[in-house]
């Protein structure tokens, strides 16, 4: 009889515990609905800013996107300097570029921006050289997962002004 009386008192304790069937039913639904609402976001787009300054410094290291996701990219020159002496842009890179032979023949594309067109097959996205003040905004679609480099290719900035663009 104790038995049957605590295999009862055990029984209650447990659906009480459960709070019955049809509430776990709803908590195991309710993760699945905000696993929904998380990935919205990333059909959505995403828009990034980063500023670079009169001291060949850009502000974040890191950018992030989703694959597949619409990108709006904007750069903003915080200096005061004239984009002929410390112009800035924004060239992404795809992984296993070589940065330095990239920023090579960046020095000697003047003419476009110090954008290499011998070299676009290299080039996710970039924006166009911008001085003190100035602001420019692109807009791409973010490439497969991984880690690409990014960097300003004004004649010497690559080595100060880079960071990774890293796509989850």
């Amino acid at each position: 009889m104790k038995i049957i009386k605590y295999a009862l008192i055990a029984g209650v304790v447990s659906l009480a515990a459960c709070g019955g069937g049809d509430e776990s039913s709803k908590a195991t639904d309710q993760p699945a609905a905000e696993e929904q609402k998380a990935e919205a976001p990333a059909a959505e787009g995403v828009t990034l800013e980063i500023t670079g300054d009169d001291v060949m410094k850009f502000d974040k290291a890191e950018l992030r996107a989703k694959a597949g996701q619409k990108v709006t990219l904007t750069l903003h020159h915080s200096g005061k300097l004239a984009k002929e002496a410390m112009g800035h842009n924004v060239v992404i890179l795809k992984a296993g570029t070589d940065v330095a032979a990239f920023a090579a023949k960046a020095v000697e594309a003047k003419a476009n921006d110090y954008f290499p067109e011998s070299e676009a097959a290299s080039v996710i996205a970039h924006t166009k050289i911008i001085g003190g003040g100035e602001s420019v905004t692109i807009e791409f679609t973010a490439p497969e997962a991984g880690t690409y480099p990014f960097i300003c290719s004004f004649p010497g900035h690559y080595g100060f002004m880079k960071g990774d663009f890293i796509v989850e």
